[in-house]
């Protein structure tokens, strides 16, 4: 997220970049923790919003603090490539032992069905947009998938019903965040609450008599 972090700080926001160990710890005990770790470090009195970009997993802890805390100053939120429904992936191959291995306690916390985690995540109250990936950086994954996915995360996965927009680009899951037309759709959204897109020009049409 380091170029990211670069573009945003251009663009005039106050950034704080918080990695976190994304296969050792679940996502309720990571989200306290390093949510408040980067709240703490955020002088209040230098900005207005809060507003959060999230990469995959992040987008889970945000939605799991949010459901058992309030941001007094809480802006917009963008998540790229988030599994917000769980994964084709995790739900197939959970129980293998390489992906257990690789992916750690999170990895057993994104499968699709009687997931205990998804089913106690409240809606979010603000404004939140998600940027799905339509190319595969995972074609070993492809075949897991019905729809449209970025080799991770299929894109009605990435869904809420709360969302205030969507859009996809032709990218995959893992390096989504460092292409320019995701850092531009970012910033719009937390300006306006909505992506940008760019308007089709209409044919015009010749009215004149022969």
């Amino acid at each position: 997220m380091k170029r990211l972090e670069t573009y945003l700080n251009k663009k005039g926001y106050v950034t704080y970049n918080r990695s976190y160990p994304s296969t050792v710890a679940g996502v309720e005990r990571s989200a306290v923790h390093y949510i408040n770790s980067a709240l703490a470090n955020i002088s209040r009195d230098e900005v207005s919003k809060i507003h959060f970009v999230t990469h995959s997993l992040g987008g889970l802890l945000v939605r799991y603090y949010l459901s058992n805390h309030k941001i007094k100053q809480l802006g917009r939120i963008v998540m790229l490539a988030p599994p917000n429904n769980g994964s084709p992936v995790a739900e197939k191959y959970r129980d293998r032992f390489w992906y257990r291995w690789m992916t750690g306690v999170p990895g057993q916390q994104l499968h699709k069905s009687n997931n205990p985690l998804l089913e106690k995540l409240d809606p979010i109250y603000t404004d939140v947009g998600i940027i799905a990936g339509t190319r595969s950086s995972d074609p070993w994954f492809n075949h897991v998938f019905d729809g449209e996915h970025d080799g991770k995360v299929a894109v009605a996965d990435t869904k809420l019903t709360e969302m205030k927009d969507l859009i996809t680009v032709k990218h995959g899951h893992t390096f989504i965040m460092n292409k320019r037309k995701v850092k531009d759709h970012i910033v719009n959204f937390l300006a306006t609450g909505n992506f940008y897109r760019q308007q089709e020009r209409k044919p015009l049409l010749n009215t004149s008599e022969s």
